[in-house]
């Protein structure tokens, strides 16, 4: 394995939002000269001997990917592993799968942790395949994307996470393993016997690791478990304001009749409001999966830049700087013109979803919620944006299907709204995010916090969210990790979290 040292520095994610003085990065990276398994292989071996180093030196680490969490949960004041260049890709062969396997082993990909999630989609693409869901950009990679529960909208689907039907994770120095579930065996003793690591199959520990933020090890490769390609039909419109909506918001129903097509469910399904612009509506996309065909005009972007897929950072922190009594029309401007209607635009996935280009400094972020709340949840922004704005930002509704992982944000059943506060990263912006937690307490809301956005977590908040769920995440990493890895990848949001030992 290839590695650059880089030396210590003041280590910044991309947003901006923190910064952390790191003992070194390294830049980590597949040799060429062999077949790819065996760069595979070496890389495995080379990953292992700077674990065996840190432990023995004391020095923490933490594994990065595209730098895109707004949390500190990648960083460290060791040394940091910079997994991009990590990309290797395998597909699988029916000789690797385990007989009791119902799936196609052609729709399997083997991912090396540090592919992008854009690399994935043109690799699946060209094999007429495709992700099942991704976020609203693909600058995250593979590993990443678990790590934090990365989501999007699929209604039906789930997160990037629920893809996933198995783990290459280097456990401790000494140690790899490929982890799946039990009750859904994929991989046989050929591959694994490849790989040189010990196949465990636990439904506990897997859905223990699959999202884990970091702390199950170096999850070294992921395997996705595809579909055949799709196409999105998308639409964004404005619809009223008004209890016909919130009804839509709370029961998920779709008997809306301003859907597109009433009384079917979307594949993606969110709603947008504006605090400074009511009368006129919200904003409501909902996107269709279509079979995939070659005959169809290419998503564009509109005027501003922003395409169907894009977010509310692509373009938020253009308000930087508004002076409070000027947050309301600058707002509406900025929306007349990012978020213009549109119908029947079609693309596949990663099409839809693409590179996303940010402007100005973000601040982002996310909790998980009850469906069922969603009405009481915008009246207390509309209070909150009263008493302790204005928030220089809108108010985002994603749903998305539960997840089967134990530490997933995504936990409400049998669908979580995904409430997504995105503004202009400021004092002010941080003070409304702490107004907004304190009024869900308050109102004894239950929510939890998007792993890699920015939050105020706490033990006591951790345990009152997951309850006997990180209970049973210490159980299984405790089962699966040696002790020396996991303190050497803890840092310190994992302690004041509460989730390792100080």
């Amino acid at each position: 394995m290839k590695i650059i040292k880089h030396g210590g520095f003041s280590w910044s994610n991309l947003h901006n939002t923190f910064t952390q003085q790191v003992t070194d990065l390294y830049d980590l990276a597949n040799e060429v000269a062999g077949t790819v398994l065996q760069n595979y292989n070496d890389t495995t071996s080379g990953i292992q001997q700077i674990i065996k180093d840190a432990i023995q030196n004391g020095t923490s680490l933490r594994t990065l990917g595209g730098s895109w969490s707004f949390s500190p949960i990648a960083a460290t004041n060791g040394i940091l592993l910079n997994t991009k260049p990590l990309n290797i890709r395998f597909t699988i062969t029916s000789n690797s799968i385990d007989a009791a396997y119902n799936g196609d082993p052609k729709k399997l990909c083997l991912a090396q942790c540090g592919n992008g999630i854009w690399e994935l989609n043109d690799f699946l693409h060209q094999r007429g395949l495709s992700l099942s869901a991704c976020g609203a950009s693909n600058g995250q990679t593979i590993a990443g994307a678990l790590a934090t529960g990365t989501h999007g909208a699929a209604i039906g689907f789930g997160a990037v996470q629920e893809g996933v039907v198995g783990l290459h994770i280097i456990t401790g120095a000494d140690k790899h393993i490929w982890l799946e579930r039990a009750s859904y065996p994929v991989v046989s003793n050929t591959l694994t016997d490849k790989l040189g690591a010990v196949l465990v199959r636990d439904d506990d520990a897997f859905n223990a690791a699959v999202v884990s933020f970091g702390a199950f090890g170096f999850v070294h490769g992921v395997m996705i478990e595809a579909e055949d390609d799709y196409l999105l039909e998308c639409y964004l419109r404005r619809v009223p304001y008004d209890d016909a909506l919130i009804h839509q918001l709370t029961t998920l129903d779709f008997v809306y009749p301003h859907l597109p097509y009433p009384g079917v469910m979307p594949f993606h399904f969110q709603s947008l409001i504006n605090p400074y612009d009511l009368a006129n509506g919200a904003y409501m996309t909902t996107m269709y999966k279509r079979p995939y065909r070659n005959d169809y005009t290419r998503p564009k972007p509109n005027g501003a830049g922003i395409g169907p897929g894009d977010d509310a950072p692509c373009f938020i922190g253009t308000l930087a700087g508004a002076i409070p009594a000027a947050v309301p029309l600058l707002v509406n401007k900025v929306l007349a013109s990012s978020l213009t209607p549109y119908e029947q635009q079609f693309g596949r996935l990663g099409e839809i979803f693409n590179n996303t280009t940010l402007r100005g400094k973000v601040a982002s972020a996310a909790v998980g919620l009850p469906v069922t709340a969603v009405g009481q949840v915008i009246d207390a922004l509309l209070q909150v944006n009263t008493q302790a704005g204005p928030f220089i930002g809108l108010f985002a509704f994603r749903f998305v299907k539960a997840s089967k992982a134990t530490m997933a944000f995504t936990r409400f059943a049998p669908v979580t709204c995904v409430l997504e506060l995105d503004g202009v990263l400021s004092p002010e912006t941080v003070g409304f995010y702490e107004a907004v937690w304190n009024k869900l307490d308050q109102l004894n809301i239950p929510f939890t916090f998007h792993w890699g956005k920015m939050n105020v977590l706490t033990p006591d908040r951790i345990h009152s969210m997951y309850g006997t769920s990180l209970d049973q995440f210490l159980a299984a990493r405790a089962r699966i990790v040696d002790p020396a890895m996991i303190r050497t990848f803890s840092n310190d949001a994992m302690q004041q979290w509460g989730i390792d030992q100080v």
